[in-house]
């Protein structure tokens, strides 16, 4: 089984060859792009910057007004449509054209335009994005040249790492070894493969610095030790388990406990308690005995005895007076407890406090994702939602997750969550302005909450953690957007990592004879803050060399196991693609 990837990257390796030899010198790969979502903005932002090809994007006839714009990228050409059809795809170009991405959140709707893309050209390479893996997987068998991806699936594990307070969730498997990010003073040295970033300039990480050794961000290599949000989900449950249980009966009843009410039983049974106390020790008993005596005095009155001292007589009565208020009063608390729990749940309140918990605002797409792998990490969830039809209701019921119904931007929400008792509070809504709102509602709850929020736009995400100090905001379009770039130029991304707002990506590189860096070295591969090498496989050698020293060789063949942002990547596969001016194919 363990071949089978190797055999997916050698034919789409072959397929990009023969699409490269039929292309003619300086003909620009085309591409069509269909959606109007950010998702769908940051992609053709990502492929206009990193690649000189052309790009034709069919938007709807109706701009949405949230979002933004894609006509303001320039170079690029719009075809306004409603429906993805074969006229549709010929006013675009398809026939002929390197790939088209199906980018609306429409599953059926995508799976539709795939079918009617392949009249048009049967050899287009298809991206397509879909919210359901199983049927992702069912329709990758429909196509010869087709890659399916999902943002919510890619995105989600950052969330749920940044709640738990990770660096960064991923880890895979690559030539033998499983590699994961990690804190380098939580790993030991000789498992480090290479410095990712340097982190500890609040909102300014400097990602693959030149000196490694200054990186506090690591990628190092799995040896027996479970990988870092693992680490953290079974320290918060450890915790939550030592929590003594009398304590969490006392917040429950206050939670559904009239304050009145509590207070005047408590009264009550302590005047009881004192004057029990008091009349045992008039009438020489012992411990059993005076609570017994106590007990069927408050609950049943004394017998009538003249002969008793006053003092004693007198206690007696207040004992029966105190009982006689009780019964009543603990009748109410019940009756309150279960009227107000009653009226909780019908309201889509909590049934209880929660303590150590995860709130998640917005259960789209994305916030499905997280509540499922909180879910299965045991971490207590909470959800809230506007919309009682969100795509994760049904989710939240199945796996018993409290959903509150309602507005998070409104700060009694937030406390019927138990915000000011919780773990994390994560925004993750598609509206910034309710987003930031919840968030700063949730400060004010409690100071030293921690938040993760969903940004789109980068540049308000960098002035709001430096003026809220937020430090921790996600953007799903700009998490998933260069795995779906890659995936449309037929590259072959390995894993992405997010590094706060910026994405690295891991990635496979194959050397061709007669290019730039054929004949060179490692060091020639690389550039400080855009590209690192990490492995090197010789032509004909199964086994790669890891952690390759910037002088050894790089011939044609050989394949470059990187990590690198976009832009590096992009000027990577130039140099092990073109050749030396004046040089001539033989």
């Amino acid at each position: 089984m363990s071949a089978d990837p190797w055999r997916n990257r050698a034919r789409r390796a072959v397929v990009s060859r023969l699409r490269d030899g039929l292309r003619t010198n300086g003909d620009a790969p085309h591409y069509v792009i269909c959606g109007s979502d950010p998702l769908t903005y940051r992609v053709v932002r990502e492929l206009t910057r990193s690649t000189d090809a052309r790009i034709t994007v069919v938007l709807p006839t109706r701009r949405r007004l949230e979002g933004p714009d894609l006509a303001e990228i320039k170079g690029i050409r719009i075809i306004r449509a409603d429906l993805l059809n074969e006229d549709t795809f010929r006013a675009a170009g398809l026939a002929g054209a390197d790939g088209l991405a199906l980018m609306r959140q429409d599953d059926v709707g995508n799976i539709h335009a795939a079918l009617c893309a392949q009249e048009v050209e049967p050899r287009v390479r298809l991206v397509l994005r879909m919210f359901s893996p199983r049927l992702g997987e069912g329709v990758k068998r429909l196509f010869a040249d087709c890659e399916v991806l999902s943002d919510s699936v890619m995105a989600a594990p950052a969330f749920v790492a940044a709640a738990l307070g990770e660096p960064a969730p991923t880890n895979f498997r690559h030539a033998g070894r499983t590699l994961y990010v990690a804190r380098r003073a939580d790993v030991r040295p000789d498992s480090i493969v290479c410095g990712l970033a340097d982190t500890r300039e609040r909102n300014n990480p400097r990602v693959l610095p030149a000196d490694q050794s200054r990186a506090d961000l690591v990628l190092a290599e799995v040896m027996g030790q479970p990988v870092g949000t693992e680490v953290a989900a079974r320290r918060i449950v450890q915790k939550r388990r030592r929590r003594r249980p009398f304590f969490a009966l006392f917040r429950g009843l206050r939670w559904f406990v009239n304050r009145k009410l509590g207070v005047a039983t408590i009264s009550v049974l302590s005047v009881a308690t004192i004057v029990g106390g008091m009349l045992a020790r008039l009438q020489g008993l012992d411990g059993w005995q005076g609570l017994y005596v106590t007990l069927l005095t408050t609950i049943t009155g004394p017998d009538v005895d003249l002969d008793e001292s006053f003092r004693v007589q007198a206690m007696q009565v207040l004992l029966t007076v105190s009982g006689l208020a009780l019964v009543p009063l603990i009748t109410a608390v019940v009756v309150d407890a279960i009227v107000n729990a009653r009226l909780a749940l019908n309201a889509g309140r909590l049934n209880m406090p929660r303590e150590g918990h995860v709130v998640v605002v917005g259960v789209g797409n994305v916030g499905t994702r997280i509540i499922r792998q909180l879910y299965d990490l045991s971490i207590e969830v909470v959800a809230i939602d506007r919309n009682p039809e969100a795509r994760g209701a049904p989710v939240a019921r199945q796996l018993n997750i409290p959903l509150i119904i309602g507005d998070a931007a409104q700060e009694a929400v937030l406390r019927a969550a138990s915000v000011a008792t919780c773990q994390a509070l994560v925004v993750v809504s598609t509206d910034d302005v309710s987003n930031l709102q919840a968030a700063l509602n949730g400060r004010s709850l409690k100071p030293d909450l921690r938040v993760v929020m969903r940004l789109f736009d980068g540049d308000l995400a960098d002035k709001i953690q430096k003026a809220f100090n937020i430090a921790t905001s996600r953007s799903v379009s700009y998490l998933a957007a260069p795995a779906f770039a890659a995936a449309l130029e037929n590259r072959d991304v390995i894993a992405t990592i997010p590094v706060d707002r910026h994405v690295l990506l891991v990635a496979e590189v194959v050397v061709t004879r007669g290019s730039l860096l054929d004949g060179t070295t490692i060091r020639d591969a690389t550039r400080a803050g855009e590209v690192r090498v990490i492995a090197l496989a010789k032509f004909g050698e199964p086994r790669p060399i890891w952690t390759p020293s910037p002088g050894f060789q790089v011939s044609g063949g050989d394949r470059l196991t990187v990590v690198a942002r976009r832009s590096g990547l992009g000027w990577l596969l130039r140099q092990t693609s073109e050749q030396p001016e004046g040089a001539t194919e033989s």
